[in-house]
Formats: structure tokens, C-alpha cells, sequence
């Protein structure tokens, strides 16, 4: 299947690229236009799923934006790889734990290919890794789906400002921390997003 590959230099405004994804979904959802994949970095900004609670955020000064995907609250910001989408589960097998299979599938096989292990959490969704026996999150997954279109994405840390995340509860997860890739093996991840990309793709088409 067809699907459009974006990619973005500049940092992207969180509220730009919501709205983009969600004219997008309209026109899938209208056969005008079809999937889309899409490689940004966000401006900073913490954002809030729809399970979120305010007491996981702890300094009241953030700059917040309350959004309608699943999960809880996370930090965008310079260093982190986001891939938005915007896929048609109606032309592949309506499974949203599939599809949220696919996506954390994509992230270790992406990973891997830079000799890093991860994994997902049956319990918390996202993707983890084990650094001298403590298990940090490196990538959050936040997606919505409406009439069988999924939407929203994933961010993966790569040498993002990690002091931001103390400024909330990241993911509603007190007993685990977030990490970034340098941190684990500091090594150039300019391909990531191509790698990305590639992994995806072919997992879609499982």
C-alpha cells in the first residue's frame, strides 16, 4: 500500500502538526488523500493524554497542552525523534493491539540495528531499556483511532534535555525512569529516522 513519506527539518508546533494530522485523517476518512508517515522534531512543550491525572504534574508552570490521544503526560522537546502517522486500519486488520505491535516491533528493530536492546511492557505501554538493571523508558507511544484511522505516534529519546521530565510523572510511572540513546551508547543516530521509516513500513505490511 501507498503510503507518503514526510519529513520536516525545522522544528514543528505541536498544535501545527495535530491539526495536519487530523485534516488528514478527514481525508482518508473521504478517500481524498492516503497514508502518511511523518519525521519531526517538536518544539518543547508537555503534553497530556485523556488518562492523564493533575497531580502527575508537578511543576504547575509547564507549558501543558491537553490532548486527545490515549496515555498520559509527556515532554516534546530539541534531541527526540517523533513519527506521527496517519494509517487506515480499514485496509489492513482492524487489531489496534496489533497495530500498537507493529509500532513497538519497529522501534526494536530500529533500535537493534544501532546494537541497542529494548523491549515493550505488557504493563506500560511504550519502549524500555534495561540500563544496569534499571529499566528507563526511551520511547513513548501515544495513538487514537477514529472510524478505524489510527493517528498521533511515537517519540524516541535521543539526546533530548532529560532534567525535563522532573518536571512531571512521565507516563503516570513513578517506579521507572526515562533515558535517551547517547546516554546508553553515545553514537550517531542521524539515520534513525530513516530507519525508521524503512522498519515501519515493511511491518505495515505484514
Amino acid at each position: 500500500m501507498n503510503i507518503e513519506i514526510k519529513r520536516s527539518i525545522k522544528p514543528i508546533k505541536y498544535d501545527h502538526a495535530i491539526k495536519f494530522l487530523e485534516q488528514r485523517l478527514i481525508d482518508i476518512n473521504n478517500e481524498k488523500r492516503g497514508d502518511l508517515i511523518w519525521i519531526l522534531e517538536h518544539e518543547e512543550i508537555y503534553t497530556a493524554g485523556t488518562s492523564y491525572k493533575k497531580e502527575e504534574i508537578l511543576n504547575k508552570d509547564i507549558n501543558l497542552i491537553k490532548t486527545n490521544r490515549g496515555g498520559k503526560i509527556t515532554y516534546h522537546g530539541p534531541g527526540q525523534l517523533i513519527c506521527y502517522f496517519v494509517i487506515d486500519l480499514k485496509k489492513r486488520k482492524k487489531d489496534i493491539r496489533k497495530f500498537i505491535t507493529i509500532i513497538e516491533k519497529t522501534i526494536i528493530e530500529s533500535l537493534s540495528e544501532f546494537n541497542i536492546k529494548s523491549s515493550g511492557d505488557p504493563k506500560n505501554i511504550g519502549i524500555w531499556i534495561n540500563d544496569k538493571n534499571d529499566v528507563k523508558k526511551v520511547a513513548a507511544i501515544g495513538v487514537r483511532v477514529s472510524k478505524w484511522i489510527a493517528y498521533h505516534g511515537f517519540a524516541i529519546n535521543i539526546n533530548n534535555d532529560l532534567t525535563k521530565y522532573q518536571n512531571i510523572i512521565p507516563c503516570g510511572i513513578l517506579d521507572k525512569g526515562v533515558t535517551n540513546l547517547k546516554s546508553i551508547n553515545n553514537q550517531n543516530y542521524n539515520i534513525l529516522g530513516d530507519v525508521i521509516i524503512d522498519n515501519f513500513t515493511k511491518n505495515l505490511e505484514i
